[in-house]
């Protein structure tokens, strides 16, 4: 698996140089390769993983520190914090593909941590100063970490790209097994401003170790707005690629419900919350495997081949929630173990869609932006949807079945649009380019 060395084959075309930047080919490995995935599994655990404990988060504003508020009000702190770190991303991938990726780390790097220290120093009662502090602080600094994080191993990898991948976004889900753990247990110990202090400790010193060992392969060019309007044009015109981000589009509207409400359900469920408070940590646990073994299998037998089941298997999951009423520990495990699994396995192939789509690695980083910028508008909304769903007449009860109900038929829908743009895929004939024996 490790070379002794990391190397990179450049050719240059005529469209190539018309846009301002270089083909560029990857070949598997090295240790630099692997540094670099390193790096960004560091990222993926500050900042995915991060907002992957916003269940913490939401259960303690809803019960004690925004209690004035709504849930519905209060997700819109965590859903705004995902727009944040997803809507930029167009320009976010065009400064990737321009060579500004150690500036965009260092520099979302030093956000971060700054707004989760701002963050603790939030009073009780006071919405603006969180919205503030997390939604916008927080989430722009996550916004010039996240995408290049994972756009940067298609600098290093080919072959094994969806798997290098996985192992990058398996940060994600250590992340979300250990923020919640921490913000709880800190929480009930001290204080829960002293539990995000020491949060911004452990990200700062995390990011600090990202940004010496990650490296690009490009450098820093001059811009060529026409070239830059050019390829973005020609992304838009990407049938198959579009009808792929519109199926993104449709399962964030409910993919994030447990992430951001099953603590809180199981609490309403009679749980005792010495149970409950693991429930995110469970969730994300189950994330692992299923940020790996996908992956795996995806540079065999094609990306769209494992993530339409995977997107259907995580449908089927929250209908089975609302068919069952869980009330017991066991069941609650059960099934955050394997929401886990099959939801960590979409976001992780993500990544590996969109590369199967692009023609020029060079324009990776613009054509994830354009995924990212849509994907975030829905994300935008999709919570705080959810929690609208959940008010009752009653601000002690919640309307659990038409919420879980909306999710799930979401999601349903985001597996019917993705395998259509299979057949966009196909019927374009690109895959027939991709060489002899290669499944998608």
């Amino acid at each position: 698996m490790f070379d002794d060395t990391s190397y990179t084959t450049r050719t240059t075309t005529a469209d190539a140089e018309k846009n301002g930047h270089e083909n560029i080919e990857p070949l598997d490995g090295g240790v630099q390769a692997w540094m670099t995935v390193a790096g960004s599994w560091m990222i993926q655990f500050c900042t995915l993983g991060y907002i992957s404990a916003f269940g913490v988060y939401q259960d303690y504003y809803t019960r004690d520190f925004l209690s004035h508020k709504s849930p519905s009000e209060i997700s819109w702190i965590g859903s705004f914090q995902l727009f944040m770190q997803y809507a930029p991303g167009i320009l976010v991938g065009r400064a990737f593909d321009s060579g500004y990726f150690h500036y965009m780390i260092a520099a979302g790097s030093f956000i971060q941590v700054v707004c989760t220290f701002m963050l603790s120093l939030t009073h009780q009662g006071q919405y603006y100063q969180v919205f503030l502090s997390q939604a916008i602080g927080i989430g722009f600094g996550q916004s010039l970490l996240f995408l290049p994080s994972l756009s940067i191993i298609g600098h290093h990898f080919k072959r094994r790209r969806a798997f290098a991948t996985g192992v990058a976004v398996t940060g994600a889900s250590c992340g979300g097994i250990v923020w919640p753990v921490m913000l709880n247990q800190l929480g009930q110990r001290t204080s829960f401003a002293n539990a995000i202090r020491a949060t911004g400790g452990v990200v700062a010193a995390l990011l600090f170790c990202a940004n010496l060992m990650m490296r690009t392969t490009h450098r820093v060019r001059s811009a060529h707005v026409g070239g830059d309007v050019d390829v973005v044009r020609d992304i838009l015109m990407d049938g198959a690629f579009m009808v792929s981000v519109i199926a993104a589009c449709f399962v964030c509207l409910g993919f994030f419900f447990p992430y951001f409400y099953l603590q809180l359900y199981s609490i309403d469920k009679g749980i005792n919350p010495n149970w409950a408070f693991y429930t995110l940590a469970i969730l994300n646990a189950g994330s692992i495997l299923g940020r790996l073994l996908p992956n795996f299998f995806a540079d065999h037998i094609g990306p769209y081949n494992m993530i339409i089941p995977c997107i259907a298997f995580t449908s089927f999951l929250l209908f089975a929630l609302l068919g069952s009423d869980i009330r017991d520990v066991a069941g609650i495990v059960v099934f955050a173990l394997a929401y886990g699994f099959f939801s960590g396995s979409y976001y992780s192939l993500i990544p590996s869609l969109i590369s199967l789509a692009t023609k020029n690695i060079s324009e990776l980083g613009t054509r994830m932006g354009v995924a990212f910028s849509c994907v975030g508008l829905f994300m935008l909304f999709g919570t705080p949807i959810d929690g609208a769903l959940l008010r009752t007449d009653n601000p002690d009860s919640y309307a659990w079945s038409r919420c879980i109900a909306f999710c799930g038929a979401m999601v349903l829908c985001g597996a019917a649009t993705m395998v259509l743009s299979r057949v966009l895929f196909v019927h374009s004939g690109r895959h027939k380019a991709m060489g002899r024996g290669q499944l998608i």
